[in-house]
């Protein structure tokens, strides 16, 4: 089923109500989205970023579940996963959900700088140091440091991390 003109109206409105911080009004406009296309990954990505601006994390980690199974060779859906799972104290199980991404997606730093925040939240802060050091690496002109430095996650090894 193909999207109409009002279909697609309704969605590219829910990414901008999104990107401008009201979630609410992005959800009002999938609701208007044709029922048998709410579930288009299209769709589904705007509704995960509606769950996680919301910080409804059950709802958003079956959307990004979702995701997964649909589009497994897209990133968004295995970060999204994790970042849920993260936020509902279900840490080891974001690392464990996120570490297949590394084959999938050896070059994309955001797999390794979220895989370093729930290492270090883990305890394990040798391996959170070399993944985000790999994730400086892969981020290229990026500098993800001055993110690094401010993240609550990653607050064990900030002292570190600047000096890399």
């Amino acid at each position: 089923m193909k999207f109409s003109a009002s279909d697609q109206h309704h969605l590219r409105s829910a990414e901008g109500w999104l990107e401008l911080g009201d979630w609410q009004s992005a959800n009002d406009e999938l609701e208007n989205i044709t029922p048998a296309l709410r579930a288009h990954p299209d769709v589904l990505k705007v509704r995960s970023g509606v769950y996680s601006a919301a910080k409804h994390w059950e709802l958003a980690l079956v959307v990004s579940e979702r995701l997964v199974e649909l589009l497994p060779d897209e990133l968004e859906g295995w970060i999204h996963r994790s970042f849920a799972l993260h936020e509902l104290k279900r840490t080891a199980e974001a690392k464990g959900k996120l570490l297949p991404a590394v084959e999938k997606f050896p070059k994309e730093h955001l797999i390794f700088y979220n895989l370093a925040c729930y290492a270090c939240q883990l305890g394990e802060l040798k391996e959170s140091l070399k993944l985000i050091e790999k994730a400086i690496d892969l981020a290229g002109k990026k500098d993800i440091r001055l993110m690094a430095v401010e993240d609550p996650d990653l607050q064990p090894l900030w002292k570190d991390i600047s000096e890399i």
